[in-house]
């Protein structure tokens, strides 16, 4: 893992007393921390700082995070950053939603700072381990029922068309069609896409997988009831 000085945390929330909160804690753990206000801000500043993390509530004024996340994943000068929601909303709902909207992770308010920093630390390991496999297979592209999948742009392309996935729906599609027939276990899947330092349910892979069918179409990913997905032979 990187010094914390190299980690740069942008903190989007539209209360002023929850941004320094959680600015002074960051910054005493040695953190580069950034602000703003709402999804609007967030956006412009994610295009100039390309945060490693970007810590948004749901609910703000002018754009929330669910819709902020969603444009920070469709461009390609943002996708990479991590993004982990901030919520007093703690129904299935709201993690829900912001798992579809792309969503990397998932802190209910009122925040404790041990268990922030613990979860910080936890995602950025995640997210060195991701960058490392993406650079052994940085040019790597699947052609597979009629798809290219193109590990070095996130991009999947059939024909002409291009098709854009949030990240993790771009790693789970890419390590099902890496095996096209390969059954793979739920507890596999959240282990090679979502890491084993973070938790989360087994829903999460059923809305992934969803959003993946209404991009992609519905007879690519094949369901195993009990077991796990996988990608049409």
């Amino acid at each position: 893992m990187k010094d914390k000085k190299q980690y740069k945390v942008l903190v989007v929330d539209d209360e002023k007393d929850i941004q320094e909160f959680i600015e002074y804690n960051l910054k005493k753990e040695g953190y580069d921390v950034y602000l703003a206000n709402n999804g609007l801000e967030a956006i412009e500043q994610a295009k100039k700082i390309k945060p490693d993390l970007i810590l948004m509530d749901v609910m703000m004024p002018q754009m929330d995070g669910i819709q902020a996340c969603q444009q920070l994943k469709s461009n390609p000068l943002t996708n990479s950053s991590f993004v982990v929601f901030l919520t007093a909303r703690a129904e299935e709902y709201s993690e829900l939603a912001g798992f579809d909207a792309g969503a990397d992770d998932y802190i209910a308010k009122p925040i404790k700072p041990k268990l922030l920093l613990t979860r910080i630390s936890a995602i950025l390991r995640r997210k060195d381990k991701g960058s490392s496999s993406e650079n052994e297979v940085e040019n790597i592209k699947l052609n597979v029922k009629g798809l290219i999948i193109d590990r070095e742009t996130f991009l999947v392309y059939r024909g002409k068309e291009k098709i854009q996935l949030a990240r993790k729906e771009f790693e789970l599609l890419y390590l099902l069609a890496s095996k096209p027939g390969k059954v793979f276990k739920r507890e596999s899947i959240l282990e090679k896409v979502w890491g084993d330092e973070v938790i989360v349910g087994d829903r999460t892979i059923d809305v992934h997988i969803r959003k993946i069918r209404e991009k992609i179409g519905d007879d690519l990913l094949g369901t195993v009831k009990g077991v796990g997905y996988k990608f049409s032979e």
